[in-house]
């Protein structure tokens, strides 16, 4: 109720009176109307079922706005979880309500991500009621152990003016323990359409240190593919039971957030286009949620972000892991059940990440090997036409086995430092089962200015064990002295495995192999090709 000059109702017994309430928990005021229950209300009431279950204690709240005419409140709150609520009872003219109430959420199968927490003025059962504040709990942001006795402040304009809080007591458990996983991961597989495999309590805790994510969510599918913003970003994505994150770690710089299922609004696969050499996977999330991702968004329409995802190696299995997750987060049971039955008729799809993800490595440790180093005889600026997307380059690139190659314009958000992207395809030369290879490079001034490094991270796509890491080669081209006409030019490879293989060392030395032979070829091929020009 709105603070007015009318005297509060003569009629409205003294006491406690619990309520159950059908509100948009969005709206400050709901349009529907409050209903007194037949019984005792939701305090006390037991929890039912095998799952997760959420346990909260509403102790007491403190420094309520006052809404009525006498100065107080008759304040009252309603938790929603999952899309189930619990109320608490009513506590007449008090800005400072003690309640000592318990309430259960019936097991669920998934772990809930945020327990919404409004405090409402009663007024009567048939009147509008007034919002005293609100507060969201996200269970994935959240340690469980500080949750078990915190002071919450409430948002809205009457909360903050009034600096309200409440004191809660909030408890999350699985009874069923590791099993809830594994019942999880079976449950998806149907809506997926492949298989699912239980990661190690290794690779879980290095998802969980990456994303500084709580101990019960674990890890269920993760993706190389592009950020598409105003520079594309080479990463992974990686998806759990409530989130969608990023990664990337590029030339020292790093990108990471991650959002939850119930912040999206809207997912649309993008076929491929004349714009774009892949599909795109545009996200797009309710307005104004996830704004501490803004970051990595490709632009905000009306306060909605949207985050475009492309050049995955499977886009099929990709597009099909990320739709599934989502529906399985926001449908309703209905709509569940029959999207497991579509899926169920699909063939199994052969996974991109069968492998164990082994976590992050940082870039300055990364172990890189010399492969090729030589003295060639043209200056620098003219051996630089390699890089310069030109006839050249397209000539020499051709030559070595990287068919319909393509390269974007170099582009610069700092002084002496530009990126572009790279796309070509393996010619049966460089690899008998083809392939392709979207890449980013960074070209910036050596610091004596006599020269350029070019780094480059190479993603491989339709290459078997492609998805386990990435390439990265250092390119050095520096001027000799100028009356001596030549360059020397440096190249070194490291690799960085972002899954688990006992055949590690052995893809290494067939990687570093095949590609410094390629490297040697490809300058070795641009000096001839420019001392005929000359």
């Amino acid at each position: 109720m709105l603070l007015s000059n009318s005297p509060k109702n003569p009629h409205k017994p003294e006491g406690d009176y619990r309520l159950m309430l059908e509100l948009d928990p969005t709206s400050p005021k709901a349009a529907t109307k409050p209903k007194l229950p037949n019984s005792g209300g939701d305090h006390g009431m037991k929890a039912k079922g095998d799952g997760w279950l959420l346990t909260v204690a509403l102790i007491d709240g403190i420094k309520l706005a006052p809404v009525d005419a006498t100065g107080l409140s008759d304040p009252y709150v309603v938790f929603t979880c999952n899309g189930k609520t619990r109320t608490s009872s009513i506590k007449f003219q008090t800005l400072e309500p003690q309640w000592n109430e318990i309430f259960e959420f019936d097991a669920m199968d998934d772990p809930p991500s945020v327990m919404s927490v409004h405090v409402y003025d009663f007024d009567g059962p048939f009147d509008e009621v007034t919002s005293l504040g609100h507060a969201e709990i996200n269970f994935v942001k959240s340690n469980l152990s500080e949750l078990a006795d915190v002071w919450i402040p409430l948002k809205g304009n009457l909360a903050q003016s009034w600096q309200s809080k409440l004191h809660l007591r909030i408890f999350l458990n699985n009874s069923k323990g590791t099993g809830m996983v594994t019942e999880y991961l079976s449950k998806m597989e149907k809506e997926v359409g492949k298989k699912m495999t239980l990661r190690s309590p290794r690779t879980n805790t290095a998802f969980q240190e990456l994303f500084s994510l709580p101990a019960e969510e674990f890890l269920i599918s993760s993706f190389t593919c592009y950020l598409k913003r105003k520079l594309p970003t080479q990463g992974q994505v990686f998806l759990s039971p409530r989130t969608i994150g990023f990664y990337s770690s590029m030339f020292g710089r790093k990108t990471k957030f991650y959002f939850l299922w119930e912040d999206i609004e809207d997912i649309q696969g993008i076929p491929q286009s004349i714009s774009s050499w892949s599909p795109s996977i545009i996200i797009t999330l309710h307005k104004g949620r996830g704004m501490d991702t803004k970051h990595g968004a490709k632009s905000m329409d009306n306060g909605k972000l949207k985050f475009c995802l492309q050049s995955f190696a499977s886009f099929s299995v990709a597009n099909r892991t990320i739709m599934a997750l989502w529906k399985a987060r926001s449908l309703s049971t209905e709509l569940k059940v029959q999207l497991a039955e579509e899926q169920s008729q699909i063939n199994t799809l052969q996974s991109e990440d069968s492998g164990v993800f082994v976590g992050i490595e940082d870039a300055k440790s990364l172990q890189m090997t010399e492969v090729f180093s030589s003295t060639i005889s043209t200056n620098m600026a003219s051996l630089m036409e390699v890089f310069a997307g030109g006839s050249l380059e397209m000539k020499v690139m051709d030559k070595v086995g990287c068919q319909k190659y393509s390269a974007t314009q170099w582009e610069s958000d700092k002084p002496n430092e530009y990126q572009r992207q790279i796309h070509y395809k393996f010619s049966k030369k460089l690899s008998p089962v083809g392939g392709e290879v979207t890449g980013t490079q960074q070209k910036s001034l050596m610091p004596n200015k006599k020269g350029w490094v070019i780094e480059e991270v190479m993603e491989l796509q339709g290459v078997l064990l492609g998805d386990f890491f990435t390439l990265h080669i250092k390119y050095q081209v520096e001027d000799l002295a100028p009356k001596q006409r030549a360059s020397n030019v440096q190249v070194s490879l490291g690799i960085e495995w972002s899954k688990s293989t006992r055949h590690q060392k052995r893809i290494e030395k067939n990687v570093l192999s095949s590609s410094s032979a390629r490297l040697k070829e490809m300058f070795n091929l641009a000096s001839r090709e420019l001392s005929h020009a000359r």
